[in-house]
């Protein structure tokens, strides 16, 4: 059996943000592989998160991002459960990361669900008409009009985009990664993009 030490529990805790007896736990069954108790600690902290979805998150942090040339402007709330995480560098870099990806993107809505019935069914119409004017039919038409409605969601819903740092995730993944790590309830709750001039 692999002798946990106090060492090895101090760097998993800095690499994850996890607690003290988390760390030690996961290193333990982990048989002592810090890459294994990483993986571990983010299913546990996925399913803990999971379990508090529903809990309150009054804590986090307006973060505020002025594009270069002063043109682009955002303001995102981000929150969380507690004081503590809000006040963490890894939160405060979170909320710095999804104010940039709000500036570059210009997201629409939040989350799919917010997206009104009436702008997809006007986005693929719209595709279709082009399409068929540039001769594509059946069941290439199809296809094509999916992977178009497809990009559309990405381009238009910040929770469904890929992260403009890091593509092979979505910003939702981002972060569900986050509260995984620190193990409580975080969500993105509103945001405003303005542009010099008028909102895009």
């Amino acid at each position: 059996m692999v002798e946990i030490t106090a060492g090895m529990v101090k760097d998993l805790r800095e690499r994850t943000g996890a607690g003290m007896m988390q760390c030690k736990k996961a290193l333990a069954d982990s048989g002592g592989d810090v890459d294994k108790a990483v993986e571990i600690l983010r299913e546990m902290g996925l399913a803990g998160v999971a379990k508090r979805s529903e809990r309150v998150t009054t804590q986090g942090r307006i973060e505020a991002y002025i594009h270069a040339g002063n043109q682009i402007g955002v303001l995102v709330e981000i929150n969380c459960e507690t004081d503590f995480v809000a006040r963490t560098d890894d939160f405060i870099k979170l909320c710095h990361e999804v104010a940039l990806q709000i500036a570059a993107t210009s997201p629409k809505w939040m989350k799919l669900e917010e997206v009104p019935a009436e702008a997809i069914e006007a986005h693929a119409r719209e595709t279709r008409t082009t399409l068929v004017n540039q001769t594509i039919s059946g069941e290439d038409l199809e296809k094509r009009i999916e992977k178009e409605q497809r990009r559309f969601i990405e381009e238009n819903v910040l929770l469904q985009q890929p992260n403009i740092r890091d593509g092979s995730k979505t910003i939702g993944e981002m972060v569900e990664e986050f509260a995984a790590r620190v193990g409580e309830n975080t969500r993105i709750s509103r945001f405003c993009y303005f542009r010099l001039g008028g909102n895009a």
